[in-house]
């Protein structure tokens, strides 16, 4: 049901339903030139346009779905041409059929095609979204719903589009809508099962797992030391970025002379106020490349030397 189309045998579903297309569009032309050739005279002009018209739509369509096909499972293109193929015949229906040509029959006959086109589309997208909803969770009891139901929207379909194409011709009793109704009532039940049965016994979807709120700051410092790669959550959860190049040594006010080294690797912070080493410091003959600590102190503000 869901194989893709890319798949050999999906492939030739595809090209067998696109010859159906090209059929259907062939035969369709035939029937129309036969009409024109043997039907009477009376609006032939506004019936041939509203035919190239209804050929030219079907052409686009059929276009569009044979590019829509690849990223669709088999069946829903299958269905969607033949759906489209239906809307076809309907339409050239409506167009050449005999009328008693009272006023407003035109406007009405395209009105009752775009209505028959949009329950076609929509039994076709109810079917869709149901199936996968049906696929979340499959047992024994929504498989057959889901198929009795589908069974249902599309004799509903049927008989909902039968007399919009021939009530001019047909007089329909009060059983016929009365049946109508009742499959409308056990399509929708079947409609809302499915939902239900998920909603209850359906395996839940895992959700993603939330990170701890952090202080500001702290990750900063008290995570990783001054100058290393800051840390990233993932699905493994925090990892550390790729290493950027160390920070630069701190200097004096002056921006050129390297502040001395404590024991424990770190800059003397105090010998930038005091412009002397600590007693435990040593001044490095050369700046290290870098260093891990605490951020740079901010500088002394300006002093008056006497």
């Amino acid at each position: 049901m869901t194989e893709p189309t890319t798949s050999p045998e999906s492939s030739k579903v595809l090209r067998a339903t696109i010859w159906v297309a090209i059929g259907a569009l062939i035969a369709a032309a035939i029937v129309c030139v036969v009409w024109v050739l043997i039907g009477d005279s009376n609006g032939i002009v506004g019936k041939a346009f509203l035919t190239i018209l209804l050929l030219a739509g079907f052409a686009g369509v059929a276009i569009a779905e044979s590019n829509l096909a690849v990223r669709r499972p088999t069946w829903l293109t299958l269905a969607s041409m033949i759906s489209w193929v239906i809307t076809l015949l309907a339409g050239a229906f409506l167009i050449w059929m005999p009328t008693d040509s009272h006023f407003g029959v035109g406007a009405e006959r395209v009105f009752k095609f775009v209505l028959i086109a949009i329950i076609i589309q929509g039994a076709l997208l109810h079917t869709r979204l149901y199936l996968k909803a049906f696929l979340r969770h499959q047992t024994t009891f929504t498989t057959i719903v889901s198929y009795v139901t589908i069974g249902l929207v599309v004799i509903l379909m049927v008989m909902l589009v039968l007399p919009l194409m021939t009530e001019e011709f047909v007089d329909y009793r009060p059983l016929y809508w009365r049946v109508v109704v009742a499959l409308a009532i056990l399509g929708a039940v079947g409609t809302a099962l499915i939902p239900l049965v998920n909603a209850l016994f359906a395996p839940k979807r895992p959700r993603p797992p939330v990170a701890a709120a952090v202080p500001y700051g702290a990750a900063g410092y008290a995570a990783a030391p001054y100058g290393s790669a800051p840390a990233t959550y993932g699905q493994s959860g925090y990892t550390a970025a790729a290493t950027p190049a160390p920070a630069p040594w701190p200097t004096h006010a002056d921006g050129v002379t390297p502040l001395p080294v404590l024991p424990d690797g770190t800059p003397d912070w105090n010998a930038y106020y005091t412009g002397q080493p600590s007693h435990s410091a040593s001044e490095p003959a050369q700046a290290p490349q870098g260093y891990q600590g605490f951020p740079p102190a901010p500088p002394l503000p300006p002093q008056q030397h006497s």
